[in-house]
């Protein structure tokens, strides 16, 4: 790892000169909502219930939700398969199974063998960098292939993730799948962590400790993202 290029990028997080993209995302909704033509197609990628939960909520009256959970990097099976349980229990309660989950098949070791030269690096580093443009590019292929109007992730949702990051990755890849628009988002902002912990108390979500790849893996940590 290049310990000057990681703390060049840490002092960047903190800089001013970012893009809020809460506000960029709005500006989008605020244009759908405005034409008046009813709710575009929108395939969100999402990692757990504890990040899912508020932007569902907030999606669903805007859009024809569906969503995508393409996790292959979570590790072990059972870890993956309980966060796809708690996403499922929360879509059925909230919104009474009207919204579609998509399960890729499942495919970690493929996962695990191509984040291993990353494996020391620190959380919310190239290795996860590299981990989110992989989901976003498979998800953001299927959305277009599928005829979609939009795409996002909940990912901006976590503290733990860098956001600018999140959406830089998201509008190159809209200009490899330009018939599908990259909605931008913050998911924390706007009241979106203080709303997101009431749905994760009212339903009682499982909340994980790691964010998902075997490297990543911190039992002892408390909830790791909200």
């Amino acid at each position: 790892m290049n310990k000057e290029e990681y703390i060049a990028y840490l002092k960047g997080r903190k800089s001013s000169h970012k893009v809020n993209y809460h506000l960029e995302g709005q500006k989008q909704i605020r244009k759908i909502q405005e034409s008046g033509e009813g709710k575009p197609r929108l395939l969100l990628h999402v990692c757990c219930a504890v990040c899912a939960c508020y932007p569902l909520e907030y999606l669903n009256d805007i859009f024809d939700l569906t969503v995508y959970y393409n996790n292959s990097n979570i590790w072990p099976q059972a870890e993956h398969d309980l966060r796809l349980s708690e996403l499922k229990r929360y879509i059925h309660e909230a919104f009474n199974d009207s919204i579609q989950v998509i399960v890729p098949p499942y495919n970690n070791a493929e996962y695990t063998k191509n984040l291993e030269p990353m494996k020391d690096d620190p959380e919310g580093w190239q290795r996860c960098f590299y981990c989110y443009e992989v989901r976003l590019r498979e998800a953001y292929a299927y959305a277009q292939e599928q005829g979609f109007d939009y795409f996002t992730t909940v990912m901006t949702s976590s503290r733990q993730k860098d956001s600018q990051k999140i959406n830089e990755i998201g509008l190159k890849l809209e200009t490899q799948y330009p018939e599908t628009v990259w909605l931008k988002s913050d998911f924390k902002k706007g009241g979106g962590q203080v709303r997101a912990k009431e749905l994760i108390e009212q339903y009682q979500i499982y909340c994980q400790t790691y964010c998902g790849c075997v490297f990543s893996y911190r039992p002892e940590e408390k909830c790791h993202s909200s």
